[in-house]
């Protein structure tokens, strides 16, 4: 049966969408479906891997999840897939600092890698989280949609669905950064780091499950662009389609483009 919060469900290809009354009912089902997800691979193995997404978008999934009291977070190893280069270790707005407070000092993960870039040489910090990542095998991927259509900092001007590379630096795309003043993270533009590292899409898509949870007006357009434009890198969201085992969270202030 259908919740009384679910206002609809169906795929496009090969992604799963789903579309709740509000970001509240988006949340929990997104964390009763990743912890789910958790408990499943953790009947298979030993260790679960996880890579987070940091984002106002991301709030209610990652209060549910802290909240949960069946998850062995014991045996999770976290990652998280971007991070700003050249704000302060301590500067609030970085996406590890996000993820931290939200979730990692909230509940005892096994182990939690950050990504810590420096301003002088970014590139040495990419080749560490990239043979980190080289380790394991990625088992969930909890990720968002940007108002351009991207996935971790992978903006249209540098996204690659065949990027050779697992972690790279990026110059942010306008729109990714005025986004960042959106969701009041930063009070100007110019306050907003130009660059970044971020996970690659290629990286990203090699997890065994996506949950990729996406509320709110402002990525309306985005989820349009995503669910019946074309697959390019033009709106990298829209590769999701082709992953095997994805599933798009909506709100229906999100989905008020196709629904």
């Amino acid at each position: 049966m259908i919740s009384a919060k679910l206002v609809r469900e169906f795929t496009v290809d090969t992604l799963n969408v789903k579309v709740f009354s509000d970001r509240d009912a988006l949340g929990k089902s997104a964390a009763s479906e990743v912890a789910a997800e958790i408990k499943r691979v953790a009947r298979l193995k030993e260790n679960v891997n996880m890579i987070f997404a940091a984002a106002p978008s991301q709030n209610e999934l990652l209060d549910e999840l802290a909240a949960a009291r069946d998850i062995e977070f014991s045996r999770i190893t976290a990652f998280h897939m971007d991070e700003y280069i050249g704000l302060s270790k301590n500067a609030e707005q970085r996406f590890g600092n996000f993820l931290k407070r939200k979730l990692f000092e909230r509940v005892g993960f096994k182990s939690v890698n950050y990504l810590e870039p420096s301003d002088e040489n970014p590139q040495t910090e990419c080749k560490r989280y990239a043979s980190l990542l080289d380790t394991c095998i990625i088992d969930i991927v909890c990720m968002g949609i940007g108002e351009n259509g991207h996935i971790a900092f992978n903006d249209p001007p540098v996204a690659n669905f065949s990027d050779p590379q697992a972690v790279k630096v990026i110059e942010l795309d306008g729109k990714s950064r005025l986004q960042q003043v959106h969701d009041q993270c930063f009070a100007r533009l110019d306050e907003v780091p130009k660059r970044a590292i971020t996970l690659t899409i290629p990286t990203l898509f090699k997890a065994e499950s996506i949950c990729c949870v996406v509320p709110g007006r402002l990525k309306a357009d985005a989820v349009e662009r995503t669910l019946r434009g074309e697959i390019t890198v033009e709106c990298p969201a829209s590769i999701l389609r082709r992953h095997r085992n994805a599933t798009l969270f909506l709100d229906i202030e999100s989905a008020r483009f196709i629904v």
